[in-house]
């Protein structure tokens, strides 16, 4: 048996376990694990087979990212292979330890009615959510490297529109490397 633990905070353990225990389930069901909660201490342990400790460490993120502020939903887009869940701490990087400042620092980070926040979803292919000290991201190696490219600009005050730019750029020049690579020979793995 492979065993994981995550601590998720209080105030998300309910959303962790959903209406009448179905998020609990789904994770179970779709990961083929058992989680164990102790909502009092926060507590959550996943078990799962020794064949497959892949599927205890993606319960494990989803437990995670759903605690960060993911909704499950959002969260088990990480049950995709090339799906990774990443955290970055505000407070090193924005230097802002006060309750007002690190207000102000998310409030950047989101911007108004979650406009910045949708932005830097849509440039980089990453889903994030700002919640307490960190900000949590969902999505493969390269759209977490740039949306965690984009956080830590805007965390050391980068203006929007400087990294909405570049996050533009970054995409386009994807967009042209895909293009311009020689297409797969018959008989290649694709993957």
């Amino acid at each position: 048996m492979t065993i994981a633990y995550a601590r998720v905070p209080e105030d998300r353990i309910a959303v962790v376990i959903g209406r009448e225990g179905r998020t609990r389930s789904e994770i179970a069901r779709r990961t083929g694990t058992q989680l164990t909660i102790d909502a009092e201490e926060g507590e959550v342990e996943i078990q799962g087979p020794e064949t497959d400790p892949m599927a205890v460490l993606k319960a494990r993120d989803i437990v995670l990212a759903i605690g960060r502020g993911f909704s499950p939903e959002r969260a088990f887009r990480l049950l995709a292979e090339d799906c990774f869940f990443g955290v970055v701490e505000i407070k090193p990087i924005s230097r802002q330890h006060d309750k007002a400042g690190l207000r102000r620092v998310r409030s950047r980070l989101i911007g108004t009615e979650g406009k910045a926040r949708r932005r830097v979803e849509e440039l980089s292919g990453a889903s994030m959510s700002v919640y307490g000290s960190t900000v949590g991201l969902i999505g493969n190696e390269r759209q977490l490297d740039h949306a965690t490219r984009a956080v830590e600009l805007l965390l050391r005050g980068s203006e929007h529109a400087t990294v909405f730019h570049m996050l533009s750029r970054l995409r386009r020049e994807e967009a042209l490397e895909e293009a311009l690579a020689p297409p797969p020979l018959p008989g290649d793995d694709p993957g």
